[in-house]
């Protein structure tokens, strides 16, 4: 089993910025898809970025593009976002998710294995 913990939400003004955090626990972690998504009340999860964990390999939906950077620390067991220049359409419930996968990111939810519990995003404008 993979946990998945995320921190380092909360409420910012427009144009300003926020690092999410999210620290894995379980099985060694090697060929694993990483992705965050994000959920307002009422919509779909909505994809935001992933990072593929043994290559690198980063994807980005066009809405945080420029904005937003997906990264990993392989020795902490950690992925992060880091989010610029916020705007109130960000605001939403934040989660990270894993899934086994050697090659490509999945942007679809429903292939993630995994999720973490979520953290709020809160963009005043």
């Amino acid at each position: 089993q993979v946990q998945l913990v995320e921190s380092g939400g909360g409420l910012v003004q427009a144009g300003g910025s926020l690092r999410l955090s999210c620290a894995t626990s379980g099985r060694p972690f090697s060929n694993y898809a990483m992705a965050w998504f994000r959920q307002v009340s009422g919509k779909e999860r909505e994809f935001v970025a992933g990072i593929s964990w043994s290559v690198g390999s980063t994807y980005y939906a066009d809405s945080v593009k420029g904005r937003f950077t997906i990264s990993r620390d392989r020795a902490k067991n950690t992925m992060y976002l880091q989010m610029n220049s916020l705007k109130p359409e960000d605001t939403a419930v934040y989660y990270c998710a894993a899934v086994s996968r050697r090659v490509g990111v999945p942007f679809t939810s429903y292939e993630y294995d995994y999720w973490g519990q979520g953290t709020q995003v809160t963009v005043s404008s």
